[in-house]
């Protein structure tokens, strides 16, 4: 059956390209006064036909262009078009020449307005300034496409299972719509449930905040935005949609989302509920419900079967969700987005642990837990957005947030040490219930005033945040300590606690220009003050009184602190078309303050002055590449539960005691990275390297007596390092116009030094690993989809002791997803993965998962009738093995089980001019 599916794919692509025109079109992009070369020109074929594009590239810094392709179509139609430009265009009509030279192609001034030029373009790209602009007519999709389904056909654009966004291999951070948040910060509501109809342009550009947009600074070169701006005929009306599902072992999904769009202003609201581990807001989605579910190592050697991803992992979670949101525009400059979202979840979890703790003289105890959760938890959350523009040069942004948490839970377990013999020496068990509301509000204003012209402007910012929470917390426990000085610890308390933040962050900076647009002096004040209230009132049971009245002072606190930093600094920026360079010097004054009220002995205060220094370095080669280069040298002060020499004993198998004699700590960060799209050729390129150098890098120190109960301080150490990197390779072969390859290789390593302290020894570890993987997708005029992907990890951990051995960790994880939608209305959605892991040992080296659905369209396309299988195969049973330079632990925990699902979905749209429906589309 392999050989034959082969053997179809080639012949049927030998048919393909014995039927279809080679072309190669190229020339050179000018001005027609000037005579001056344009880069970043667009450059597209389109039949003649339908309009539908062909092919498209844009000209390089020389004006030079390349367009290549294959058509079935012998007439075609050309254009060249640029911003500010009249069109041109070229009628191509192919024979068995392959080459086509058209010399230099002169462009006028186009004499319209330049916002409606960008309107009415046909382009597929158009390249502005720093934005990325692709027009959503040229990009085909299935009919019922959502947003996500359009960004996986943009060039340089991948979306992965999970449905996070990368753009040339940067990650995308914010998604707007028409320039305004939709729904808060989660992108995966706007682009799974937003249609490609009704989209018109999809536009990327750096990220950058509000008050950085308006005043022209620098943003975020290493984070994407995309804004979708919608049609404007499409801007007006209602769409939604509403699903539900049931299956077996009571399993069941219920969402629904409803928008109503009039021009600026927008209302949505949405909610749902499920209990098969999808949190968030999800309409059940195949990536959502499904996940990753694999098989995996970390870099010191850990793995997983059926994590979290694949199944909720830690246990059976109950959710639900609701939301709103609105926006909308006033007059003299006023935008306004509010917010409310809920979330609810209830989860159980039953785990067991088994340890093999490693001593550094080369000795062995052993330690299991057996453990049981129980949480509920209720979340509200509002916030909003208020942009008053005062004048063209003037801007203040206002975000208010409000969150209101409640929380109840219980944790019952039973922990046991056994020595190497197996005899046991220490046993605790526990049994707690707990219950807590936590209220936070935060408040953000942002003035931003431009002075003029040239590039020069102040910007205020305060930020004042109120935190809030109480918790009741009863903990019964027991702890045995065996051996030579037998002991036994019972307990039975109550615990009032309440935790209190009261923060003030505050800058001013002034940006004055040297040199008009390119040269700049920055000055900056920095004001930070984080103001801590801790008070945990223990009290133990009195059997007399039947009533928990005796205070114990050693498992009670009364803390209040001050943390104080003031940094004054001063900047250098240039910049110019194409490379920009920023350097940043700043002192860094902080003060802790610790006030202990239950023991003023151990009060403290502690100064730490510091410099810190920022450099960024970016350069633009053309339009389709570009480095950038970071360095920072940061410093940081130790905690407060680290500096304060307060004897914790709320564990009594794990005492931690503070040291205040430790330093700061000193990092120094450097970060490169290099991009390159070729858009003729359909290829791109992104490396990335960076690294860490900590000095006085603070650590725990622990001892283990002969009874294994740990004493725990804190350390500061040299020689720890962090080094990453990697990069990605992707190709887009355009077999015809129905037939597309997509190869992608990547790889990613990493490399970290710990040093480490136990039982008074110093020792240092060093992992290094690296994961190599290739991503293959073929896809046939919408009704098949093929996408395999593989990934190698490789680790290895070396220590500087012998009473170690070194660890070495291999594992295999191949994923095969597909797509089918043959009949037209059935479409048959598939993830497979198998993982083999040779290393482990007392659990099957291979696993198998595969999870389905099966979606039929009905009802003129408004419904969906939907049939989702979890873990078909049913070997979902999240055991993990953990190994690092102390330990080796084998777990287990509940984790979600086989079920099957039955579900109807029903789209409604009337966006669009008189109400009329256009679209109504489901997505997985």
């Amino acid at each position: 059956m392999k050989k034959l599916f082969i053997f179809f794919v080639l012949f049927w692509s030998i048919q393909i390209f014995s039927q279809s025109y080679p072309f190669k079109i190229t020339g050179k992009i000018q001005t027609k006064k000037e005579k001056q070369a344009i880069e970043a020109a667009t450059v597209h074929l389109e039949k003649i036909k339908d309009s539908s594009v062909v092919s498209y590239t844009i000209s390089d810094d020389k004006g030079v262009f390349s367009l290549e392709g294959k058509s079935f179509h012998k007439n075609l139609k050309l254009f060249v078009s640029f911003v500010g430009m009249k069109d041109y265009s070229k009628l191509i009509s192919l024979d068995k020449k392959s080459l086509y030279n058209l010399g230099n192609i002169s462009l006028d001034e186009e004499g319209t307005l330049l916002n409606e030029v960008v309107i009415k373009s046909r382009a597929p790209i158009t390249v502005k300034k720093d934005t990325l602009e692709f027009n959503v007519k040229s990009f085909k999709t299935k009919k019922d496409a959502n947003v996500e389904d359009l960004l996986k056909k943009l060039p340089g654009v991948e979306v992965d299972e999970a449905g996070k966004i990368t753009v040339n291999g940067k990650p995308v951070n914010k998604i707007l719509v028409n320039g305004k948040p939709f729904f808060g910060n989660d992108p995966t509501i706007t682009t799974k449930n937003l249609t490609k109809e009704i989209i018109e342009k999809v536009q990327i550009t750096d990220t950058k905040s509000k008050s950085d947009a308006f005043s022209g600074g620098k943003g975020d070169a290493n984070n994407k935005t995309i804004n979708l701006t919608i049609k404007k005929e499409n801007n007006k009306g209602w769409f939604g949609r509403i699903t539900a599902g049931a299956g077996t072992d009571s399993r069941y999904e219920g969402a629904t989302m409803i928008n109503r769009f009039n021009n600026d202003r927008r209302v949505s609201v949405l909610a749902s509920a499920n209990n098969i581990n999808s949190p968030g807001f999800s309409f059940g989605e195949i990536q959502k419900m499904f996940g990753g579910g694999n098989t995996w190592y970390s870099s010191n050697g850990s793995f997983s079967v059926n994590g979290r991803r694949f199944g909720g992992g830690q246990g059976i979670v109950k959710s639900k969700t609701a939301g709103a949101t609105y926006a909308d525009t006033y007059k003299k400059g006023l935008d306004v987005n509010l917010n409310y979202f809920y979330s609810g979840s209830s989860s159980n979890n039953d785990s067991k642990r088994n340890r093999e703790n490693i001593l550094p003289d080369g000795s062995r105890y052993f330690s299991s837990t057996n453990s049981s959760t129980f949480d509920e938890n209720d979340n509200h959350n509002i916030d909003a957005e208020f942009d008053i523009e005062i004048d063209s040069t003037f801007l203040i942004n206002i975000a208010p947030r409000f969150i209101k948490n409640d929380r109840e839970g219980t944790y019952n377990s039973l922990q046991q040490s056994f020595d190497n013999n197996q005899i046991l020496t220490n046993k605790s068990s526990i049994n707690s219930r707990s219950i807590s509301n936590a209220n936070n509000f935060e408040n953000d204003i942002d003035i931003t005033k431009r002075l003029n012209s040239k590039g020069s402007f102040i910007k205020a910012s305060i930020t004042n945040q109120i935190d809030k929470a109480t918790t009741e917390n009863f903990n019964i426990s027991k702890t045995e300590i065996f051996g030579s000085s037998p002991s036994v610890e019972d307990r039975n308390q109550f615990s009032d606690i309440t935790n209190n933040l009261n923060s003030y962050r505050t800058s001013v900076s002034y940006r004055y220009a040297l040199i008009s647009k390119k040269l700049f002096l920055d000055f900056e004040y920095r004001y930070r003050k984080n103001e801590r209230e801790n008070i945990n009132n223990t009290f133990n049971f009195n059997s007399t009184t039947n009533q928990y009245s005796n205070f114990d002072t050693d498992l009670s606190s009364n803390f209040k602190s001050n943390d104080i930093t003031k940094t004054p600094s001063l900047g250098i920026a240039y910049k110019v078309k194409k490379w920009r360079f920023d350097f940043e010097a700043g002192y860094v004054n902080r003060t802790l303050e610790n006030t202990d009220k239950l023991r003023p002995n151990l009060n403290l205060k502690k100064d730490f002055n510091a410099l810190k220094v920022k450099s960024t370095f970016i350069y633009r080669f053309d339009s389709k590449a570009s480095i950038y280069l970071n360095y920072n040298l940061e410093n940081d002060a130790p905690s407060i539960r680290q500096l304060q020499p307060f004897k914790d004993v709320s564990n009594p198998l794990n005492i931690v005691t503070g040291n205040p004699s430790l330093k700061p700590i000193k990092r120094h960060r450097m970060y490169f990275n290099f991009n390159k799209y070729n858009w003729q050729q359909r290829t791109g390129l992104f490396i990335y390297f960076g690294g860490d150098l900590v000095n006085n890098q603070v650590v725990s120190k622990s001892t283990i007596d002969a009874n294994f109960v740990r004493n725990t301080t804190y350390e500061n150490v040299n020689g720890a390092y962090n080094i990453w990197g990697g990069g990605s390779y992707s190709k887009q072969i355009k077999l015809d116009s129905i037939s597309t390859i997509k190869l992608r290789l990547g790889t990613y390593f990493n490399g970290n030094r710990n040093v480490n302290f136990f039982n008074d020894i110093q020792y240092k570890s060093t992992t290094t690993s690296i994961q190599p993987n290739i991503t293959f997708t073929f896809e046939w005029n919408k009704i098949i989809s093929i996408e395999p992907r593989y990934t190698i990890s490789l680790s290895k951990t070396t220590f500087d002791i012998d009473n170690f051995n070194n660890l070495n960790f291999t594992r295999h994880n191949l994923n095969i997803r597909t797509k089918t939608n043959f009949p037209k209305k059935l479409e048959w959605r598939n993830d497979i993965r198998y993982n083999y892991n040779p290393n482990v040992v007392g659990f099957n080296k291979s696993a198998w998962f595969w999870n389905s659905t099966l979606a039929y369209s009905l009802m003129k396309d408004k419904g969906t009738i939907t049939l989702k299988a979890y873990d078909l195969l049913n070997q979902n049973n999240n055991v993990r093995r953990t190994s690092n330079s102390n330990y080796i632990e084998d777990s287990e925990s509940t984790v979600l089980q086989q079920y099957f699902l039955l579900g109807f979905s029903w789209k409604f749209n009337s966006l669009g001019k008189k109400g009329k429906i256009k679209d109504y589309n489901y997505s997985f």
